[in-house]
């Protein structure tokens, strides 16, 4: 079993910056890759970033390349995404997933059905 637990979501105005951080417990935190992933109101759960076990692969969304760093601390069991230049249209509850099927893997998954564990949410809200 997995726990995710994410912080740091918000308001801020267009242009400002967050970080979002997801504190995991359980199962080995530094054996799989990590995700996030958002849901905007009347929108499908779309992959926004995602990084590998050790942190050495990481891959974005077309629209946060930039803008969005994901990161992990294994020795914290956390993973973070520092989110700059913060756009309206990324208002969204943001969620972090794990994907334990994928042990050791380097290679991160964008799909939300490959991820086995999620975290409630942090609502972030860019006002223009």
């Amino acid at each position: 079993q997995v726990q995710l637990v994410e912080s740091g979501g918000g308001l801020v105005q267009a242009g400002g910056s967050l970080r979002l951080s997801c504190a995991a417990s359980g199962r080995t935190f530094s054996r799989y890759p990590m995700g996030w992933f958002r849901q905007a109101p009347g929108k499908e759960r779309e992959f926004v970033a995602g990084i590998s076990w050790t942190g050495d692969t990481t891959k974005y969304t077309e629209s946060v390349k930039g803008r969005f760093t994901i990161s992990r601390d294994n020795a914290k069991n956390t993973v973070y995404l520092q989110m700059n230049s913060l756009k309206p249209e990324d208002t969204a509850v943001y969620y972090c997933a794990a994907n334990t099927k994928r042990l050791y893997s380097i290679v991160v998954i964008t799909t939300t059905n490959e991820y086995d564990y999620w975290g409630q949410g942090t609502q972030v809200t860019v006002s223009s």
